[in-house]
């Protein structure tokens, strides 16, 4: 009895989730949002570099003035 409600339990989840993965599939808003928010991860993603980058560079400034301070 439990082996077959597990089974009927994975055929739900299976059509309900091929209903979903389709149905966002096929929608312009969900692909509007889809791409709108990969956009965002990326500007997100290059804004990060460009602050590690800064970053370094000052630790590399600092580094030397440190440096040079200390002979």
């Amino acid at each position: 009895m439990a082996g077959g409600c597990a089974f009927l339990n994975r055929l739900i989840s299976y059509v309900v989730n091929e209903v979903v993965v389709r149905g966002l599939a096929n929608s312009p808003t969900f692909q509007r949002f889809a791409v709108r928010t990969s956009k965002t991860i990326e500007d997100v993603s290059a804004k990060a570099i460009q602050k590690r980058l800064q970053f370094e560079e000052q630790m590399r400034e600092l580094s030397k003035s440190f440096e040079s301070g200390k002979r």
